[in-house]
């Protein structure tokens, strides 16, 4: 009972200089889904692309491994906390004086001395942190945590817009497909004719050269249509994370919805992004590091208790008289050390002049993507909308051809040529208005993830 007092006394003694500090904010289990933000997704009424959306937040290898980063530096943060904590173990030891020749101790004289000495301690050690140093050394890991978990946030930024690029690329390529297929069909249909008119001498051998030719121009178009819808439904399968899915569905290119864009953006909005959180949080992580390396050079006060038992019998060690106790405080001051406390006060220094130029660079880039994204969105809507409109010209055109057909006044071949200029037209029309859907999800990964319909609410 009397060694369990004083190995609970001496326990609170070092206990009472541990700083206590708030408890740790328990992070909601839930909080990739923030990063996902399917709320955003459903303004493309497209239940098929926030269905793939969740499939990857439960499959994807990267998002995955993003979180397992974010688990692991919360793991060197506790490491780190650990440190500033006293610190309790046992040290078992035992050692042996064989025969030697006389020992004395005073007046008093032992001849052929030999002794064995059993101890078996409890030691408690604590570094006083009078200065904060390993408080500013935990805070420094703490900010490097937030710094990882920006990481993962934007890998789901990335990989989210990634998916639903590749997504709409997949739609598209398959309407552009039954438009080529349709195409091939068309011309081949204009070849046989052409041949008829040529055999019958109503056409010279080069309009049937040409047609032949255009021909397979379709055909060369539609292999490279076919190769790269393999290699972008190959690619959503990774994306997805599911080497089970070989198959991947759509929503039809009709039925596809698009998503406005604002005229102009606020500057403000890049504090949304990753990359500028990194970096301001980069910023505050290095100023830790220099006063840290700063309070290095000041003395340091370890403090250190021990209770067990020393023996100089095995069978003895836990008997009364064997108990032992010890408490003390040792301070330290290194008066030399080669210049390396300097040198790593002048490197942290240093490397927060670099975050700072860091942070003056994410600025600039942050608004030249935002900016270019936006750019870019603006002029693809009217593409589109040049595209429409030539599209509607077209159908028009072949809506009165077919007419003149109908009575008489058009050749089936001219009707053909005209059907192919429409879905020639089409083509277009299709590839900008994916290009524009496309921009809009482009935007909203340069603003950071964030409804840039709904900038004024987030500022």
């Amino acid at each position: 009972m009397k060694i369990l007092k004083i190995t609970l006394t001496l326990f609170i003694l070092l206990c009472n200089f541990v700083p206590v500090y708030a408890a740790k904010h328990t992070e909601n289990p839930d909080y990739r889904l923030e990063y996902l933000n399917l709320k955003w997704w459903e303004n493309y009424e497209d239940p098929i692309l926030n269905d793939y959306l969740v499939k990857a937040y439960q499959n994807n290898q990267d998002l995955k491994i993003a979180t397992i980063n974010v688990k692991q530096a919360q793991q060197v943060a506790k490491e780190s906390l650990a440190q500033e904590l006293p610190h309790l173990g046992i040290a078992g030891n035992y050692f042996r004086d064989f025969h030697s020749s006389d020992v004395r101790f005073g007046e008093v004289l032992i001849t052929n001395y030999n002794q064995s000495n059993f101890v078996l301690p409890l030691t408690m050690t604590y570094e006083l942190d009078l200065w904060g140093e390993n408080r500013l050394k935990t805070k420094s890991i703490n900010k490097q945590v937030d710094m990882i978990k920006q990481d993962e946030r934007a890998t789901y930024i990335s990989l989210t817009s990634t998916l639903a690029s590749t997504y709409y690329n997949l739609i598209k390529l398959d309407k552009l497909l039954k438009n080529q297929t349709e195409l091939v069909k068309l011309q081949k249909e204009v070849v046989a004719m052409t041949g008829k008119k040529y055999k019958n001498g109503l056409a010279p051998v080069t309009e049937l050269m040409q047609e032949k030719q255009l021909l397979t121009n379709f055909e060369e178009t539609l292999e490279v249509y076919n190769d790269h819808r393999d290699i972008i439904e190959r690619q959503m399968v990774v994306l997805l994370g599911d080497r089970t899915n070989n198959t991947v569905t759509h929503t039809d290119y009709a039925d596809i919805k698009l998503v406005s864009i604002p005229d102009n953006i606020a500057a403000e909005v890049i504090q949304f992004r990753p990359d500028m959180a990194k970096t301001e949080l980069y910023i505050q992580k290095t100023g830790f590091d220099v006063k840290a390396a700063r309070r290095d050079f000041l003395p340091k006060i370890l403090i250190y208790g021990q209770v067990g038992f020393n023996a100089y019998q095995l069978s003895n060690i836990f008997t009364g008289n064997t108990f032992k106790s010890a408490a003390g405080f040792a301070p330290s001051l290194d008066l030399f050390s080669g210049g390396a406390k300097m040198a790593r006060f002048r490197y942290n220094k240093l490397e927060l002049e670099k975050a700072q130029q860091m942070y003056e660079k994410t600025i600039l880039t942050s608004l030249q993507e935002v900016n270019n994204s936006l750019g870019i969105a603006h002029t693809n809507r009217k593409n589109y909308k040049s595209s429409l409109e030539r599209y509607n010209l077209e159908k028009d055109k072949y809506n009165l051809s077919t007419r003149k057909l109908e009575i008489g006044s058009q050749s089936i071949l001219d009707n053909i040529r005209d059907r192919e200029r429409v879905l020639v037209t089409e083509k277009d029309e299709v590839s900008n208005k994916i290009d524009y859907i496309i921009a809009t999800i482009n935007v909203y990964k340069a603003i950071g993830g964030k409804d840039y319909n709904n900038i004024k609410e987030l500022l």
